[in-house]
């Protein structure tokens, strides 16, 4: 059955019915049809809409640090469903200048260490199903399924995403299979703000008390200038854990002072190079700030695949399944360093109280 592109008024529903038209495949085919989607004929088609409205509304609510990643430095365009890695490339910073009177001395010639590394893109997915007989009493009535399960679906896949970016979520490790179609030698990870191997790190973070603003200030000011030693100028956008929100938004006194003009917050957004001070509501473990510079040869949102739904029947017809699924990996980069021993560093700046 097939849609007419007609509609008939149901006196009895108030409703337009759409009028369908049986088909055959051989002449579905002929119209260039190969592939046609049988799923969306189960559901009425205000079903359909007010389910897709219910995941995109679940998903739009958890995605903080990934929609502000995601706005900034998104990659999208490829077919996540067929590839298994994403492979980047990290290049140490190479070349010298020289200086002479008439340029015929041979400089010295250097090259650029170049590594490959790669990411998995695994599909974050989540499962829900109604019965037959709930479809077709949707049907009978024409009032819409209960949105309930797709709306938990959507929630539990955005919050699985905005964790694993963070970081209190631990990303997915894929390789070390030599076999098969998934074959992989070595292995590669997601990582996240606080957990990715190349950060920064600084444990020795103030406690914030309500009477030392000027601590919690003095943090920001070291954080954004080893930000700026390592050649990351910003913006920035600085994270929190929530045990911060309260003393951010408390008044801010300077030694000696007994009259508060601003809060913390304020103050620290006059520090240059910050665009953002943001909570992030998964953080919650102790105080801690992450100071991110969110350009792409820092971080990027790998979106692969935005998130849909996708269905298939079940017991012998009489239960619909559905899953929410999504390819949307985050992608933390490391670069050479060339002005110390370590080898690598990175744009993202880890700071705890110990």
């Amino acid at each position: 059955m097939v849609d007419t592109g007609r509609r008939v008024y149901n006196t009895a529903r108030k409703q337009d019915d759409v009028v369908l038209k049986k088909v055959r495949i051989s002449e579905l085919n002929a119209r260039g049809i190969y592939h046609p989607v049988w799923n969306t004929l189960t559901l009425p088609k205000n079903t359909w809409i007010h389910l897709d409205d219910a995941i995109f509304k679940a998903t739009r609510l958890r995605l903080k640090a990934w929609a502000d990643l995601s706005s900034r430095a998104g990659v999208g365009g490829f077919d996540a469903m067929s590839k298994l890695t994403y492979e980047y490339q990290s290049v140490s910073d190479a070349g010298e200048a020289v200086v002479d009177m008439y340029a015929s001395a041979d400089a010295r010639t250097d090259r650029p260490v170049i590594t490959l590394s790669s990411i998995p893109l695994p599909i974050t997915h989540s499962d829900f199903w109604f019965d037959e007989r709930e479809i077709m009493a949707s049907r009978a009535s024409g009032m819409p399924l209960d949105t309930t399960m797709a709306e938990m679906a959507g929630r539990r896949v955005a919050e699985t995403i905005e964790k694993t970016l963070i970081g209190v979520e631990t990303g997915l490790t894929y390789g070390s299979q030599t076999t098969g179609v998934g074959a992989h030698t070595g292995t590669s990870t997601v990582w996240g703000y606080t957990n990715f191997p190349y950060r920064v790190t600084k444990t020795d973070l103030n406690t914030p008390t309500g009477t030392n603003p000027e601590a919690v200030k003095d943090d920001v000011l070291e954080m954004v200038s080893t930000m700026q030693d390592n050649g990351y100028y910003g913006p920035y956008i600085l994270y929190h854990s929530t045990s911060y929100s309260r003393f951010l938004s408390d008044d801010y006194f300077r030694s000696g002072s007994t009259s508060a003009v601003r809060s913390l917050r304020e103050r620290i957004m006059e520090i240059e190079g910050i665009s953002a001070i943001e909570r992030l509501d998964y953080l919650t473990s102790g105080y801690q700030l992450v100071l991110i510079q969110p350009t792409s040869d820092v971080a990027q949102a790998l979106n692969g695949m935005q998130i849909r739904t996708v269905r298939w029947e079940g017991q012998g017809g009489s239960r619909q399944y559905f899953r929410v699924m999504g390819v949307m990996v985050p992608l933390l980069r490391k670069v050479y360093k060339t002005t110390s021993t370590s080898t690598f560093t990175s744009g993202v700046l880890h700071a705890t109280t110990s």
